[in-house]
């Protein structure tokens, strides 16, 4: 039972990691890192092919073995996330952009603070 919630975790991970690449609000890697994490437990070949796929196997396994992220990474997601911030700040207004800010500051803050 447990390896089938895991491998049905697994592949949720892997679809939601492929509509982020198609849509610039959502994130891949995190997707891929959390498939991988999920297929490692239910069928550890299929984290194997994750890990070594040509464009997403590197910074899975730069997280994999090191806990680190990319500098370019680094780089694109606080960019990413401060386009994301002015652009609620711009719609959506005071009080919920503020929440959105802080949301945004925490969590690029423990981004930039992971090694490289």
């Amino acid at each position: 039972m447990r390896r089938a919630t895991y491998l049905l975790c697994g592949l949720l991970a892997i679809a939601l990691g492929v509509i982020g690449i198609f849509l610039p609000v959502l994130p891949t890697v995190p997707f891929l890192l959390l498939a991988a994490f999920c297929f490692a437990r239910s069928r550890p070949e299929w984290a194997e092919r994750l890990y070594n796929h040509p464009r997403y196997g590197p910074p899975l396994r730069q997280w994999r073995d090191r806990k680190s992220i990319g500098r370019k990474a680094k780089y694109s997601a606080l960019a990413a996330m401060a386009a994301g911030a002015a652009i609620s700040w711009l719609t959506i207004g005071w009080p919920v952009a503020l929440g959105v800010s802080a949301v945004l500051v925490v969590t690029g803050s423990w981004i930039w603070t992971r090694p490289e």
